[in-house]
């Protein structure tokens, strides 16, 4: 395999349409000759892997049969390139930002200690009336999956995404992980992602079930394997309350068999969690919890919300 600075990775299932759109509009990163571009097809039944044989061969594509998960699949993604730098992208994201590549390598050489570079993100299905920020670099403790840039040394110090998550929560496995070995995280606001989609409409979308499902467990798992034992209870039972306060006790029935299923998978995976814990002393937990949180909505002062 040929030896690049940078690879984009990029994960996808049955949304070829929002696909041909990313792929669209950064092609001339797919033309950088110190770029690669990997994408998993992660058991799509839309013609994705065709398509991007046909029309993209300079991509490296590769497929899963049967779909294997979001978190499986990045962690394929990840330990197939051979980049430095590592790019991850959703299927529905592209960059509004130009000199992207020499924004992520100067970060990378000021700052030995940075392992991932939280970028700027943009939700909604138009872009921003304007890309501008007054917005600060700054260490952050977390950063979110559809566009971060790891250094590759850094993801390879630490395990991998836990595949049995399935969806969420990989991004802050990894921080509390890097955390703990040293590594940082950095905040990048001069880079923009634009995540093309409404997440006010995902309520009354078909998986808002599941999604607040693995939304909640995978929270109730972090805690169980990072948070030290006497605050596990606390943070569990204040993020109960939370849900049965804003949904359950508003008639909110999907929510509320989210919540037991939640509780579910957490006795299921009991044992997983046990053996996997790597928990923060009291002291680091405080120096943590210090730390801004990750940057996950960005909207201009124009955009409804």
């Amino acid at each position: 395999m040929a030896s690049y600075k940078f690879s984009i990775l990029i994960t996808t299932k049955n949304r070829l349409d929002d696909l041909k759109i990313t792929l669209r509009k950064i092609k001339p990163l797919i033309d950088n000759d110190t770029v690669e571009c990997i994408i998993c097809d992660d058991g799509s039944t839309d013609g994705t892997f065709k398509y991007l044989s046909e029309h993209y061969p300079e991509i490296d594509v590769f497929r899963h049969e049967t779909s294997k998960g979001l978190i499986y699949s990045r962690n394929q993604l990840l330990k197939k390139t051979k980049a430095q730098y590592a790019i991850s992208l959703d299927d529905d994201a592209n960059f509004l930002t130009d000199n992207i590549l020499i924004n992520i390598e100067n970060y990378f050489l000021n700052n030995s200690k940075c392992a991932v570079l939280a970028l700027r993100v943009f939700w909604g299905l138009e872009p921003p009336a304007t890309i501008l920020s007054k917005e600060k670099s700054e260490r952050v403790s977390g950063f979110v999956g559809c566009g971060h840039v790891w250094r590759m040394e850094a993801w390879r110090d630490i395990p991998e995404y836990p595949s049995w998550f399935i969806f969420y929560g990989e991004e802050d496995f990894a921080a509390f992980q890097l955390y703990k070995k040293n590594w940082e995280i950095w905040y990048a606001p001069e880079i923009l992602v634009h995540h093309r989609v409404n997440i006010l409409k995902r309520k009354h979308q078909k998986d808002y079930r599941l999604r607040l499902r693995r939304s909640l467990r995978s929270g109730w798992y972090l805690y169980m394997l990072f948070y030290p034992k006497s605050l596990i209870f606390k943070h569990w039972a204040s993020s109960v309350f939370s849900q049965l306060k804003r949904k359950v006790f508003k008639g909110d029935i999907k929510a509320f068999v989210a919540l037991m299923q939640a509780m579910g998978d957490v006795c299921i995976n009991l044992p997983k969690l046990f053996k996997n814990c790597n928990r923060l002393t009291a002291k680091e937990y405080k120096e943590f919890i210090k730390l801004p949180q990750a940057k996950i909505y960005w909207k201009p002062i124009n955009e409804d919300s």
